[in-house]
């Protein structure tokens, strides 16, 4: 491959995770900085939280939106034609894509958990099992209307889904599916500790009526 492509790539990835959506919304438009309120957590489900749907929603395809572009530019216009190339190139740029957004220059390193970004990067890569693993997060979240769980449950589905329905000798995909739910549950390890505790605030994508 390229030399430059390893090079110049993964610093685009890297910058483009490094975008702190949730805290330049607050500060643009709120004139407040959601990582001092809620959870403290710079991602999609704090800033639905503490800013409302709106915002969320923005944060939320932003972020998807960062982590996809950082593998479809170097896709794009790698120098290299070979395709497992092309595709190592692409889950490369994703991965420095979801360390930006956990560690973003922008933001002084005090970013979100990933979830969004690596759905994104994982969206233009291999869209059929993320959107399966969408399809998870969704039945856990309704199920038991913790955002956290309906997270690691996507992520740990992943591998699954990969291994079972879309075999590959690509050994990058085979790290990458054990990196994926390893990174996730590192980075909601506060999370896990709350629940344990019995302290994990609940979302509910369906409100339940209240009677009158």
């Amino acid at each position: 491959m390229i030399f430059t492509d390893y090079t110049i790539f993964p610093v685009i990835g890297y910058l483009l995770g490094s975008i702190p959506t949730a805290v330049w919304v607050g500060k643009s438009f709120f004139n407040l900085d959601v990582r001092e309120h809620g959870s403290g957590n710079a991602g999609a489900t704090n800033t639905f939280r503490v800013l409302g749907k709106k915002a969320g929603i923005t944060v939320l395809i932003i972020d998807i939106l960062k982590g996809a572009a950082s593998v479809l530019i170097p896709l794009s216009f790698a120098q290299t034609e070979n395709q497992d190339n092309k595709l190592q190139l692409g889950l490369l740029c994703g991965i420095m894509a979801s360390i930006g957004h956990i560690y973003p220059v922008f933001a002084g390193f005090r970013g979100g958990k990933g979830v969004a970004t690596i759905l994104g990067f994982m969206l233009a890569l291999q869209p059929v099992p993320s959107l399966l693993c969408v399809g998870v997060f969704l039945i856990v979240l309704l199920s038991f209307n913790y955002v956290s769980v309906a997270s690691m449950s996507a992520a740990i589905a992943y591998p699954l889904f990969q291994h079972l329905f879309f075999p590959s000798d690509l050994i990058t995909l085979k790290i990458l599916s054990i990196a994926i739910p390893a990174t996730l549950i590192f980075t909601h390890r506060k999370n896990i500790a709350k629940l344990r505790k019995g302290e994990e605030n609940k979302t509910f994508l369906i409100k339940k009526n209240t009677p009158t």
